[in-house]
């Protein structure tokens, strides 16, 4: 299974039809095939990275918890526990699994028996047989024939459940928040869902810390620490009290990253340079281009401030431009904007091209204000 593409009306501040698309787009070079793209099925290529971009406050993290909501259907069949009013928001998905285009449309709405579940009203799901000859017009209404007769759910259940069968990760989804003292229960519950292994974990930890030599998980709060030869048994708070928030979070992050390249499923990251050297988050993008580590076609798919790591794309179409007037809404940078392949990304973004800088006289008047 794989997501083409989301499309939400009523959602959060964002345009009606908000969308975001997971399909290439442009020109494909052997180059790109090789590092840049993943081919789902044949001439279907999806992204192996992907990145939204904007100034503060423009739609970024709504653009990627729309993508996460996607996911959450796709892998657990409802929605729960959402940052967003679900009553009224319109849902269309379409997505890959074997040898067929899906899609599926509802209208979510909220009710108050069911917490915090969303409730899936006026289901339709329809699907058509891929064929690389008409993979310029997957999109299209032709060829699609709605699945009917599927049998009865309960209200808060997607009637994807009935195409996909099993619940599965097909996404994580990392804030930059992060998670306090459960921060390293969660890293071994990981380790254990996922079968990582403790070799693995010294090395991410080695990333973040080198004089950090093991880390083991005693019982749900407390842990074994062996730093600078010295060995220390720490509850989960004393260890997250002694340890950096980058250290912290970042162990955190890349076991994730780990879990998704060696399990295939796609990994969302929102501000991924919070808490981050720019070096390791090129180091991540780096990973997920390379198909000897990114051998299951998992997807890096992230916000950033960082425009410098955009210039590791050698493409346009899987950067999204986030902004907001009275509304959110996305631009393709592929399909909005007309820069030659040869200029560097950053640069584009410091000379202002997409609207996206921070405005000097509103930082000028902070600065008057200041002096007074």
């Amino acid at each position: 299974m794989k997501l083409l593409r989301i499309r939400a009306s009523n959602y959060k501040n964002c345009c009606d039809d908000f969308t975001i698309d997971l399909v290439a787009k442009s020109k494909k070079t052997s180059e790109d095939k090789e590092y840049e793209l993943q081919e789902i099925a044949e001439e279907l290529y999806a992204f192996n990275t992907m990145a939204f971009v904007g100034k503060n406050a423009s739609g970024k993290t709504s653009a990627i918890e729309l993508m996460e909501c996607g996911y959450s259907i796709l892998s657990e069949f409802r929605l729960e526990n959402k940052h967003y009013d679900y009553d009224n928001v319109k849902l269309e998905i379409m997505f890959y699994h074997e040898d067929y285009i899906y899609k599926y449309n509802t209208i979510l709405k909220a009710d108050p028996n069911l917490g915090s579940r969303a409730n899936f009203t006026e289901q339709h799901i329809y699907r058509k047989k891929y064929y690389k000859s008409n993979v310029n017009k997957i999109y299209s209404d032709e060829g699609f024939e709605e699945i009917k007769d599927l049998g009865e759910l309960p209200e808060d259940t997607s009637i994807v459940f009935f195409v996909l069968k099993k619940k599965a990760t097909r996404a994580v989804y990392f804030n930059c928040e992060g998670e306090g003292a459960d921060t390293y229960r969660l890293v071994f519950k990981a380790m254990k869902t996922y079968e990582i292994s403790k070799e693995v974990l010294a090395k991410v930890i080695k990333i973040f810390d080198d004089k950090i030599q093991s880390l083991e998980m005693m019982d749900e709060k407390n842990y074994r620490l062996v730093y600078q030869d010295c060995v220390k048994e720490l509850s989960d708070s004393e260890l997250v009290y002694m340890l950096s928030s980058g250290t912290t979070k970042g162990v955190l992050l890349y076991i994730f990253v780990v879990a998704a390249l060696e399990n295939g499923f796609d990994l969302l990251i929102d501000e991924v340079e919070n808490h981050f050297h720019k070096t390791l988050v090129e180091n991540m993008i780096s990973l997920f281009k390379d198909k000897t580590v990114n051998k299951k076609s998992a997807t890096l798919i992230f916000t950033t401030h960082y425009c410098e790591v955009l210039d590791l794309f050698n493409r346009q179409d899987n950067i999204w431009i986030a902004k907001s007037d009275h509304e959110i809404y996305l631009d393709n940078m592929y399909e909005t904007y007309n820069i030659r392949s040869e200029l560097l990304k950053s640069r584009q973004f410091y000379n202002d091209v997409f609207h996206t800088s921070v405005n000097y006289e509103d930082l000028m008047a902070l600065k008057k204000e200041l002096m007074r």
